[in-house]
């Protein structure tokens, strides 16, 4: 299966910006589960592409003329593999995943949910904890943010595909389990969450099992991954520092359309 994606994410400003460096990872990369045939990503200023400790593709656009508005644009075709059961394999070591992050605590309330859905933490008990966890975290927009932290999630009882694998990362990781945020794409007909998208996976038996908790998919068949990490910070798509500017305000728009 092909799809294509467009993503575009348009920022303003009260007031110009002098200077600016974004820190970009929207591009994803051909291994086994998926091929690129096409990628692109405009972007304002001068550019310089490298891979971060994780492999993942790294854009750097740095501006030094003023500007009030600027619009990030990633446009590409990417064909899945039909066969692909698992998350794509690297040359990381998975105990790399085992690392603790400030999204990815885990409260004493959350381990002892952890330890009641899946005391074996095998494949099966794992299936069964993410239903609990979406059942307990209700899919519920608008009221988390990539400041959210898992715990806050979990105590709240309410998030985004984010705070989803957040919780569940940090469940995992205090099961014992290496755990990754996945950041890309996804492209499911008929479901409320679609188009960008994060999801955890787990390594297990020499393979990372997907776990999208959001929409309760175990398989990575209409996943494009763009890049992976500990947690969000590790793979959010467009990072920055500038200088003046004012407020920024923020729209983004992404389609996945089968081709």
């Amino acid at each position: 299966m092909k799809l294509m994606v467009n993503h575009q994410t348009h920022y303003s400003y009260s007031a110009p910006v002098q200077n600016s460096i974004q820190y970009i990872k929207m591009i994803p990369s051909t291994n086994s589960h998926q091929q690129v045939h096409y990628w692109d990503v405009s972007v304002p200023g001068e550019k310089e592409t490298k891979k971060d400790a994780f492999s993942n593709i790294w854009l750097t656009s740095s501006q030094r003329e003023p500007y009030s508005q600027m619009t990030i644009m990633a446009q590409g075709v990417v064909e899945m593999n039909p066969k692909s059961r698992y998350g794509a394999m690297d040359q990381l070591n998975p105990n790399l995943f085992l690392q603790p992050t400030l999204s990815t605590v885990c409260s004493e309330e959350m381990k002892q949910f952890a330890l009641t859905y899946a005391p074996r933490a095998d494949h099966e008990q794992l299936i069964r904890l993410a239903e609990a966890v979406l059942d307990y975290i209700p899919y519920t927009p608008h009221q988390t943010s990539v400041h959210t932290s898992a715990i806050d999630a979990f105590n709240c009882r309410q998030g985004v595909c984010q705070d989803h694998s957040h919780v569940f990362i940090a469940m995992c990781k205090y099961l014992g389990l290496p755990a990754r945020y996945v950041s890309g794409y996804l492209f499911v007909p008929q479901t409320m969450h679609l188009a960008s998208h994060a999801w955890a996976e787990v390594f297990l038996e020499d393979a990372w099992y997907c776990f999208d908790v959001s929409n309760q998919l175990f398989t990575p068949n209409s996943h494009i991954y763009v890049a992976v990490g500990r947690d969000y910070w590790d793979v959010a798509p467009v990072r920055g520092v500038r200088e003046k500017g004012g407020l920024e305000s923020m729209n983004s728009i992404v389609q996945v359309l089968g081709c």
